[in-house]
C-alpha cells in the first residue's frame, strides 16, 4: 500500500514558487488540508504524519538535500519509517508534460529528471510509483536548469493552482484506491 508520499523540491524561500518545487507545494497543500505541520526527520528531510479519522495513516516527506540528491533523503525516510519502495509515491515536476497535465505511473525511468535519477540510484530500482506534474518545455535557447528554477509566468499561475489541487486529489485517491485507479482517473 502506498503510504509514503515524497514531494521533490529545493528548500528555502528562494525556490518556493519555482517550477522545480511543485512536489513540495503538493505535500504542503496536503499537510495544510489536515491542519498538520512538518517536523525534522532523523536526517535530511522533513516529515508530516497524517492520521485520517477513517483510514490508514500516511506520511508526507520533503527532502532537504536539494533536488539532485533527493535519493539520499528518500532512503533515510524509508529506513526511519520502516517502509519499502512499494510504499513510495514520488511527486515531481516534468518538462515533458504541458503545464497543467498530470501523469501517474507505477514505475519508470527518470525521464531526465535529476531528482528521480538520484532516487533510482539510491534505491537501485525503478520500481516505485511517481506522480509527474507538467511545467512545459524549456524555451528555445534557455538552459534546462535555468528554466526549472524560474517561477511560473503570470498567465500560467491559475492553471498551476488547479494542477496542484488535482495532484492532491490524485494522492488521496491513490491512498484509498491504488495507483491503477488513479492512472485511469488522472492520466487524461
Amino acid at each position: 500500500m502506498l503510504n509514503l508520499f515524497v514531494g521533490l523540491g529545493n528548500p528555502g524561500n528562494k525556490y518556493k514558487f519555482t517550477r522545480h518545487n511543485l512536489g513540495f507545494r503538493v505535500v504542503d497543500a496536503l499537510a495544510k488540508r489536515s491542519h498538520q505541520g512538518f517536523k525534522p526527520g532523523k536526517r535530511d528531510y522533513l516529515y508530516c504524519e497524517i492520521k485520517p479519522k477513517a483510514g490508514q495513516s500516511f506520511h508526507l516527506i520533503k527532502p532537504l538535500t536539494y533536488m539532485n540528491d533527493s535519493g539520499e533523503a528518500v532512503v533515510e525516510a524509508l529506513e526511519h519509517l520502516n517502509r519499502g519502495k512499494e510504499n513510495l509515491l514520488v511527486i515531481c515536476d516534468d518538462v515533458n508534460l504541458p503545464v497543467g497535465k498530470l501523469r501517474i505511473r507505477e514505475k519508470g525511468t527518470d525521464g531526465g529528471h535529476k531528482g528521480l535519477r538520484s532516487i533510482i540510484y539510491h534505491l537501485n530500482s525503478i520500481e516505485f510509483a511517481r506522480l509527474r506534474m507538467g511545467i512545459g518545455e524549456t524555451p528555445e535557447g534557455m538552459d534546462l536548469e535555468e528554466f526549472v528554477l524560474q517561477e511560473f509566468e503570470e498567465a500560467e499561475k491559475q492553471t498551476v493552482e488547479s494542477m496542484i489541487e488535482k495532484a492532491c486529489q490524485a494522492v488521496e485517491n491513490t491512498l484509498i484506491r491504488g495507483v491503477e485507479d488513479s492512472m485511469s482517473k488522472f492520466n487524461v
